[in-house]
This record gives C-alpha cells, structure tokens and sequence, in this order.
C-alpha cells in the first residue's frame, strides 16, 4: 500500500446532482432483518478472512481547513485502519486537497478523469472517500470510475454489521443502515411512472415509486425501532435487579482500539475478542469481578467511540451506551502511546456529551482516565506519566497487555467505592448465616471474629445503597449501637 497526498484540479462537476440512487441501498433493503426473525441484511460486498477486495482510500481536505483536531495523515491513517477491521486490500491510499468541493461530485472535473485512470489501471475495486458523500456524489463517482463507492458513515456501518453478534447488535445496526439507505432515496429511475390511486377514470396521480419505497423503507425502521424499545425494556428490567442486589457498575469507556477490550480480559479473565482492529467489539459485555478488599463489582466494555461518528448511528445504538449512564464509576481508557490521544479524548468527551455525561460538570460519577499502552513508550515518558498521577489520583497509568499497573487500578477504584462507605460493627448469631452471607457479597469486612457459641462480631464498610438495603432485609439485627443510617433504613 502507499500513501500519497495530491492536490485537485480546477473544474465544475459535471454530473447531474440528483442523478440516480445507490441500487445497492434498494436491494439490501429487500434483505433487511424483518425485525422478528433478527436476520442480518446481506452486506453490500462479502467480507472474506483474507484480504481480497482491492480498495482506494481517498482523505479528502480544505486547503484553507480550520479547527481540525487531527493532521490529514492521522485521518487517513485511521480511515486505512477502518478498511483493515473488514479485511480490505488496502492498494492506496492518498489524501486529495480540495480548494472547494463540487456539489455534484466533490471533485473536480479533472480530479474526478484521473482518478478513473488510475482506478482502472490498478483494478480496484472500491473506492473509500472518508467524509460524508450525498446520495447524489456517491452515485456520480459510482459511474464515472465504474467501482463501488463508500463513504466514511457507509464504512463503518459495515464493521458493525460484520462485528454485530447479538440479536440486540444486529437489530441496532439494522436500524442504522435502514436510516443510512433512506438518506441514500434520491430519484431513482428516469422509466418511473407514478402508480395511479383511487379508483375508474378519476384517480388522482398516486405514489411514485421512489415514495414507495421511501414507505417501505419507514415501515421497516418503526418495527425495528419498536424492536429495540423492546430491548430497551428489557436492559431496564436489567439494571432493576442490578440496583435490587446492588453491585457497583464500572463502565469502560474510550476510542475505537485503546485496548478496552484487551483489559476486560485482563480483569475478569473472559475471553472477550480483542484484536488490533478497529471496532474489534460491538456487543456489550459483563463480568462480575471481586476487587482487593472482596468487594463484589460488575465491570462493563462498550462499543468503541471515533472521531466524525454520524448522529444517528449514536441514537441507533443509544440503547446499548445507555450502560454507560448506570456505572458507578468510568473509566475512560486511553492509548496514551498514540500521536492523536488528546485528540481522541476529546472525541470520547463529545460522544459522552451526547449522551448527558459532562465529565467537566459531572461530579456524581468519578471517572478514572486509564492511560493504557505504556509499554510501547519509552522509560522517560512513563515515567513522566507516573508525576502527573502522583498530581491527579484519577489518572492511572498502566498496560493492559503485559498487566503492568492493573493491581494499583483495581485497588485505586476500590478505594473510590469506599469512599463513600461507612464502618459499622454488628453482632450476628448462628441463625443469621444468610444476613452473614449478605455482607461478605456486597461490603468489605475488615474484621470478624467468632466465639465458642458461634456468636460472630464482624466490622464491615458498606455504602449508603447497601446499608439501607441490610437495614430493610435484617432489622432484626439492628441494636441501639447501631448507625443511624442501619437504623432510619428499618423504620
């Protein structure tokens, strides 16, 4: 593969702006899941385990571009990584400068000729734009260099519908592509005739067929939507009994690739897939973990987050990121040992914004920044990192891969769990085993003694939630010694 940079020529689009639509969005279409049966709608282009599409990644960038929080080479390093997560061969990839784009093609005329040579000199087959194309550009480019084009949004929804495994992916991704095709609805066919309405010789003109299938496509999405309403009810039920237990719910959040995955493994020894991909998980997944002191916790891995991320894909898969609203703590990790990280976090900012986690204004849920990756940076700079901790406990510094600084993060996040705890001492007699059971699972007992009649006197920390929990399931344990919290909770 090679990466080049070349700047467009001058010159007016000379395709029709309306022109036809992206076929492919009308026959997967017919194959989208009916939202019932949870089937997969056929992808666009088959995804084999090796390379064989040859692909054109191609980073369109304003000359005179402002507020760009990434370098154009950084972005097309990441949108040839994009290609790499659905097994693409990658033949070039080059960054175009544009003094303006045309509205019909985006590119200018002579851009839009040369590129069509060397396409079909090097028999590719795709052409990846990483920006956002109008139904119109994308039909245009389609016929002028004769290959498939996709658009960043078009891209990604193909990892997620290549990722997706659980039913409740496969529907939020179906959602998002239906949403995806509708945006694609431009007119259609220069043979459609409008299907006569109402009835004998006074029928008014009736429905195109473009509006048809617009129709078909909207009756898809509102099952689909209630589908995962659905889904919706059903991770509340969820998150009701995990409140009714409670354990605490720590939510790993951070960039497509900063090793989320990779250090859920680490902690609950799960097996979840981790790869040098990006995108390499879709699903959500859960594991119970028991932290130093014993305390019991659920740790949680979310979808990956990315720069340009479309609106609608975060609404599609809202359902799933909403997890993240329930943590009682976040840690957002982060490859800190690569040359975008700022740039990356302030992404991850963005995207936790949209979903009404302001992590400037926000103090009700800590968030620890994990800085992962630290084995691929040298002594000097870890060990620069290491006196920013020592400045800011929620910062921890560690890697994932070779587990160095895991245990000094799992003991920092027990420590943020009891901060809130109080200490009570109880007394306890044989006949009160489960209460017993019931504070080794969700308090951390610092002390417990038992005498010759099995009478045990125990000291525990437990968190407001649980304290008032026990003090409903155990009054009868509660003695005037007893913290007021024990106390207010049984009345």
């Amino acid at each position: 593969m090679t990466v080049e940079s070349s700047n467009t020529e001058s010159g007016d689009g000379v395709f029709d702006e309306d022109a036809l639509t992206d076929e492919h969005a009308l026959a997967s279409a017919e194959d989208e899941s009916d939202g019932k049966t949870g089937r997969r709608e056929r992808a666009l282009f088959q995804v084999e385990a090796e390379p064989s599409t040859r692909a054109f990644v191609l980073l369109p960038t304003r000359k005179r571009a402002t507020s760009q929080r990434r370098t154009p080479e950084a972005r097309l390093e990441e949108a040839v990584g994009l290609a790499h997560a659905i097994h693409l061969d990658i033949v070039k990839a080059e960054i175009v400068t544009l003094d303006a784009p045309r509205p019909a093609t985006l590119f200018g005329k002579g851009k839009v000729e040369e590129l069509a040579e060397r396409l079909k000199q090097e028999n590719i087959e795709l052409a990846i734009i990483d920006g956002q194309l109008s139904p119109g550009q994308q039909r245009n480019l389609e016929r002028a260099w004769k290959v498939k084009v996709l658009d960043r949004t078009g891209l990604i929804l193909e990892i997620f519908g290549e990722r997706a495994r659980t039913r409740e992916g496969r529907l939020q991704v179906d959602l998002a592509h239906l949403s995806y095709q509708k945006s694609r609805l431009v007119r259609s066919w220069t043979h459609l005739e409008r299907q006569r309405g109402g009835v004998g010789f006074l029928g008014g003109p009736g429905e195109t067929q473009i509006e048809s299938d617009r129709r078909a496509l909207q009756e898809k999405i509102t099952r689909l939507e209630q589908d995962i309403a659905k889904v919706k009810r059903t991770r509340e039920l969820h998150r009701k009994t995990r409140r009714a237990t409670p354990y605490p719910i720590i939510a790993l959040v951070g960039y497509t690739n900063a090793g989320k995955s990779t250090l859920f493994n680490r902690i609950t020894e799960a097996g979840v897939f981790a790869q040098d991909l990006l995108f390499a998980t879709l699903d959500p997944t859960m594991r119970s973990i028991e932290l130093p002191s014993g305390r019991k916790a659920i740790l949680s891995d979310t979808v990956g987050f990315i720069s340009d991320l479309p609106t609608h894909l975060v609404a599609s898969f809202r359902a799933t990121l909403e997890e993240v609203l329930e943590a009682d703590i976040i840690l957002h990790v982060r490859d800190i040992a690569h040359e975008e990280t700022e740039a990356q976090k302030a992404d991850v900012i963005d995207v936790l914004k949209q979903l009404g986690i302001d992590v400037f204004a926000d103090d009700k849920v800590p968030l620890v920044e994990v800085l992962n990756k630290v084995d691929l940076m040298s002594d000097e700079a870890v060990a620069a990192l290491h006196e920013q901790t020592e400045r800011d406990p929620n910062l921890a510094v560690i890697s994932a891969a070779t587990g160095v600084g895991v245990t000094e993060l799992m003991a920092h996040i027990d420590a943020l769990l009891a901060a809130g705890a109080a200490e009570f001492s109880l007394t306890l007699g044989p006949a009160d085993a489960e209460a017993l059971a019931w504070l080794h699972r969700h308090g951390a007992v610092q002390s417990s003694e038992i005498d010759d009649d099995g009478i045990f006197t125990l000291t525990v920390h437990l968190s407001p939630p649980d304290a008032g929990k026990f003090g409903k399931l155990y009054p009868h344990l509660l003695s005037p010694d007893t913290p007021p919290i024990l106390a207010g909770a049984a009345e």
